[in-house]
């Protein structure tokens, strides 16, 4: 358990939030959403002991140990993969290494000897006979190879060490755990691992920061929405929120609608989502707190999400993209080959492999930005395209303000015209003449974004598009992709994006394709597919 009293953190004159008096319980998962800068990871590192609040204390329940995932990545570079898992227990790890270094001494004494007896029973009742086992378990669920388990941490990739480190977090069973992006790096077999691990944590106090939806919705009991400088909790999860602030948003711009039949709305409302929980993993608990909700703590968000629409200037025709025998690889692996495909007019498609390094050589390879090792592909009489690659930085290399940027890539270069765009993409006043070369990572999307929004393509082909998004600007590319009138060709760790926007998966593999006309939750549950992907990747 973790008790908040009084706390409040703020920043010469800028207040993040004040007041805040909160308990949060072993069993239950607290996922913590808010604009970006509102202050989630803030709080995180004051739970953590990490930074001292402007004022009032946390505390833990008497002998609780608390475990974070760590967000330095150098920290454990001489240590075996190992060992830095088993770090996680701290206390664990201190008698490990106090009984490891008696053991190995010339001149073992009798206070030695009693010293080391006390040790071991220690290590007993900690279950310290199974710890390098549950570690070992831990990494292979988080897709690290056993044969990786003693390489130092320093020669592991940047990817393969946030896996580690999330590992560590996880180790030991802890009473309070709490996780600042945990699903970053991850793909989405081992994001499916991690919600299932964390919705049997019932003796576990959990707190999570993310912008992925889906993971969300899995995990979480409880949102903490950080807003209006409060923090707020509420029962549910992300999508009991964002649904129910839209509502009572919807609610307060209808000035004439009497205050009961607001009510009536509200409670209907949370009756159907209390009765949709039933699919839940945290099905009863969760249940009984929507029931118990109280009707006027629901209220609009003060969050401004971008106005991103795609509207394409013609329809596509009946030929949209055709593949013969494409083949590409990086640094001799194979990434796919010999691969025939093609797109069908009304196709939203979401590419997927167990090495993304395939979706983004096929998407760099049919935008002209690649050359394959082998085959050809065509494109349409009808089509046109807006491409959102994985990596933008190239674009942005530049010392031009944001209007003179946009301008590039538009017939229509008025000023007026090219700030109505940054303005749906939310840069408004001074920020519009920002230098390009200095904008954060959600910045250039969302410039990226506006830059697609321009061309009026009826296909779009997006490589990972929620990369560097916060959940606001997520959710309405989300949203606008769902009613897309066109072709949409896509890869994405986002298990909500890809389940509400694609119609047909095909996944790549070194030895062949599957390609099924089937929604995505579908697909990662049916046997066939599961048998047929396991053939691919094992020859």
């Amino acid at each position: 358990m973790i008790s908040v009293s009084n706390l409040g953190i703020q920043f010469g004159k800028r207040v993040l939030f004040q007041d805040v008096n909160l308990k949060f319980t072993p069993g239950n998962c607290y996922g913590i959403i808010g604009a970006n800068g509102a202050g989630k990871s803030t709080l995180m590192r004051i739970l953590s002991g990490e930074l001292s609040p402007t004022q009032g204390n946390v505390s833990q329940g008497p002998g609780e140990r608390m475990s974070v995932l760590s967000q330095d990545h150098f920290a454990y570079d001489e240590f075996t993969v190992l060992d830095t898992v088993l770090q996680g227990h701290t206390v664990l790890w201190e008698v490990m290494k106090e009984k490891d270094a008696l053991y190995a001494k010339a001149d073992f004494t009798d206070e030695d000897g009693i010293r080391a007896s006390e040790l071991e029973e220690k290590f007993a009742e900690m279950e310290g006979w199974n710890a390098e086992s549950d570690a070992a378990a831990l990494l292979s669920g988080l897709g690290i190879k056993e044969e990786k388990h003693y390489t130092l941490m320093k020669d592991m990739s940047a990817k393969e060490k946030v896996r580690v480190l999330l590992a560590k977090a996880l180790f030991g069973h802890p009473d309070n755990l709490l996780l600042d992006e945990p699903t970053n790096d991850l793909d989405l077999d081992t994001v499916s691992w991690l919600e299932d691990y964390l919705s049997k944590c019932e003796d576990t106090t959990v707190l999570v920061v993310s912008h992925d939806r889906h993971f969300l919705d899995a995990i979480s009991t409880h949102t903490l929405d950080i807003d209006y400088n409060k923090v707020t909790l509420f029962a549910g999860n992300y999508s009991f929120w964002y649904q129910s602030s839209q509502l009572a948003l919807r609610q307060q711009q209808q000035a004439n609608k009497k205050a009961e039949e607001k009510r009536k709305e509200l409670q209907e409302f949370i009756r159907r989502f209390s009765a949709n929980v039933a699919k839940s993993k945290q099905t009863t608990s969760r249940k009984k707190m929507l029931e118990k909700l109280n009707v006027e703590e629901i209220q609009p968000s003060s969050r401004r999400y971008p106005g991103i629409i795609f509207t394409p200037s013609r329809e596509p025709g009946n030929k949209i993209l055709e593949i013969h025998g494409l083949t590409a690889s990086v640094e001799g692996d194979i990434l796919f080959q010999d691969l025939n495909l093609t797109i069908e007019k009304n196709d939203k498609v979401v590419f997927l492999s167990r090495d993304p390094r395939a979706m983004t050589a096929l998407f760099e390879i049919i935008n002209g930005k690649r050359k394959p090792d082998a085959g050809t592909f065509e494109w349409g009489q009808t089509i046109t395209t807006a491409y959102l690659p994985l990596d933008n930085s190239a674009y942005f290399n530049t010392d031009m303000n944001l209007v003179d940027w946009l301008s590039q890539y538009s017939d229509d270069t008025s000023e007026i015209y090219i700030k109505g765009f940054l303005g749906k993409m939310l840069f408004s006043g001074e920020e519009v003449l920002k230098k390009a070369s200095v904008l954060s990572g959600g910045e250039k999307m969302r410039c990226m974004i506006a830059k697609m929004m321009m061309t009026d393509a009826n296909t779009l082909v997006l490589d990972t598009p929620t990369n560097h998004l916060d959940l606001e600007s997520i959710q309405a590319f989300n949203n606008t992709l769902q009613s897309f009138k066109g072709n949409i060709i896509m890869s994405s760790h986002d298990h909500e994006f890809i389940q509400t926007v694609c119609n047909r998966m095909v996944e790549l593999t070194p030895n062949g394709i599957i390609d099924k006309i089937m929604d995505y939750d579908d697909y990662i549950t049916d046997e066939k597919v599961l048998a047929l992907k396991e053939k691919l990747y094992a020859k």
